[in-house]
C-alpha cells in the first residue's frame, strides 16, 4: 500500500525525534511492503524566520492532500515575546481548526521497567494504562470575543469559554467508542457546579450514554480528576475533557510515566470506529526543550508512538502500529535509556541510537 505523509518538524528537539520516528515508519514500509511518500516543510519558528508566517498557506494544502500529517513540536526563547503579531505555536491552532481536529487522544502507560524512575511510588503506578481524549477545536483557545484593551482602569483581557451541543457531543463519543473497546468504562470531566458550559457537557454526557449501554460513565469534577490522577491514577481507563480541562491533565498524566519524552499523541477529524481511517496529526506532546536542543539527547520515544498511532488511526495498519509499539517496550526491557529516564546519565542512550535500535526490532 502506499500513503502520502507530511512531514512538519518545526522546532528545538523537533526535527530529532521525528527523524527517528521517521526511520520506523520506513522500517515498517520495508518489513510490510508499503510506500511511504514524504513531503518535508517548515512550521512555527523556522517558519516565522523564513517565510514571515507560522504556517503558509501552501503548507496547509499539503496537510490537506496528505493520508496523515507528523508533527515536532514549536516555539521556544527566540519567539517569545509577548508583542509579537504572530508566535510559532499559531501555526498549529490554524492546522487543527482548519483540518477539523477536534479529538485529541493521548495515552498514558506506565511501563513496568520505568516505575521506579517516576516521582511517584511504585505503588500507586501499578496498572496504569489510561487514554486521555482532549477537545481540540473549542473553548477557551478559539472561541470570540478574544482581546485585550486599556481601560481608565488599567488593562483587561478577555476569553471566552464557548461550546455547542453538536461540539460537545461529537468528542464525548470519540471517549465512548474508545471506551467501548477497551474496559466499557468512560470518565467524563467537566466543572458542572460553576460552569454553565459544564452543565450543558454533563447533559450531553448523559444523554449520550444512552446509546451506549455497554459503557459505565461517570463524571468526575475537574479539581477532583486532577487530584485522583496522582492519588489513584489506575482507577482511569478512558477520560474525556473540554479543551482547557485536557491541556492541564495531560500534562500532569505524563508526571505518572516519568518523562514527557515517552508520551505520543494523535489528533483527529473524524469519530475512530472500527475499520474506519480518519484524518489526523500526529505529534509527541513535549515541546520544542531549547535547553537541550542539538544535543542528540531528546528522547524519540514519544514521536516513535506518535508513528504508531498514526499507523493505527489514519492509515488502518493495525499489525503494523502493534509491532511499532512491542518494539519500544523491547528497547526499554532491555535497559535503553535516554538521559530524561536513565538512573545513570552518563550511561544514556542517544536520541540516534534509540531510534535506531527500536527499528531494528521490527
Amino acid at each position: 500500500m502506499e500513503f502520502d505523509i507530511a512531514v512538519l518538524s518545526g522546532d528545538g528537539i523537533g526535527p530529532e525525534v521525528i527523524a527517528e520516528g521517521v526511520k520506523v515508519l520506513e522500517k515498517v514500509g520495508s518489513r510490510f511492503g508499503h510506500r511511504f511518500h514524504l513531503t518535508y516543510d517548515d512550521v512555527g519558528g523556522i517558519a516565522i524566520d523564513k517565510h514571515g508566517v507560522p504556517l503558509r498557506p501552501e503548507t496547509m494544502e499539503m496537510a490537506r492532500d496528505a493520508d496523515a500529517v507528523l508533527f515536532g513540536a514549536v516555539g521556544g526563547p527566540k519567539w517569545d515575546d509577548p508583542k509579537a503579531g504572530v508566535r510559532p505555536e499559531d501555526g498549529i491552532l490554524e492546522i487543527r481548526k482548519a483540518l477539523s481536529l477536534f479529538a485529541n487522544i493521548r495515552p498514558v502507560k506506565v511501563f513496568p521497567d520505568l516505575v521506579e524512575s517516576s516521582v511517584l511510588k511504585p505503588g500507586v503506578l501499578h496498572g496504569v494504562d489510561m487514554v486521555v481524549i482532549r477537545e481540540l477545536t473549542g473553548g477557551l483557545y478559539y472561541a470570540l470575543p478574544k482581546n485585550r484593551r486599556r481601560t481608565r482602569r488599567g488593562w483587561t483581557g478577555v476569553d471566552t469559554l464557548r461550546y455547542s451541543q453538536a461540539e460537545i457531543e461529537r468528542v464525548l463519543r470519540v471517549g465512548f467508542e474508545l471506551a467501548r473497546r477497551r474496559s466499557g468504562k468512560l470518565t467524563s470531566v467537566d466543572k458542572a457546579n460553576v460552569l454553565e458550559t459544564s452543565r450543558l457537557w454533563r447533559q450531553v454526557a448523559t444523554e449520550l450514554g444512552e446509546e451506549y449501554p455497554d459503557v459505565e460513565l461517570e463524571h468526575i469534577l475537574v479539581d477532583n480528576c486532577a487530584m485522583q490522577l496522582i492519588q489513584r491514577p489506575s482507577r482511569f481507563d478512558v477520560i474525556v475533557a473540554e479543551n482547557t480541562f485536557g491541556d492541564i491533565l495531560t500534562d500532569e498524566a505524563a508526571v505518572l510515566t516519568a518523562s514527557m519524552g515517552l508520551l505520543p499523541s494523535a489528533s483527529l477529524a473524524e469519530i475512530p470506529t472500527e475499520g474506519r481511517r480518519a484524518r489526523g496529526l500526529y505529534e509527541p506532546i513535549h515541546g520544542t526543550a531549547p535547553d537541550i536542543a542539538g544535543r542528540g539527547i531528546a528522547n524519540p520515544i514519544a514521536a516513535i508512538l506518535s508513528v504508531a498511532l498514526m499507523l493505527r488511526y489514519s492509515l488502518g495498519l493495525t499489525e503494523e502500529a502493534a509491532v511499532v509499539e512491542q518494539a519500544v517496550e523491547a528497547a526499554l526491557d532491555e535497559g535503553l535509556r535516554t538521559p530524561d529516564i536513565a538512573a545513570q546519565p552518563e550511561s544514556a542512550t542517544t536520541t540516534t541510537q534509540m531510534g535506531e535500535r527500536i527499528a531494528s526490532r521490527l
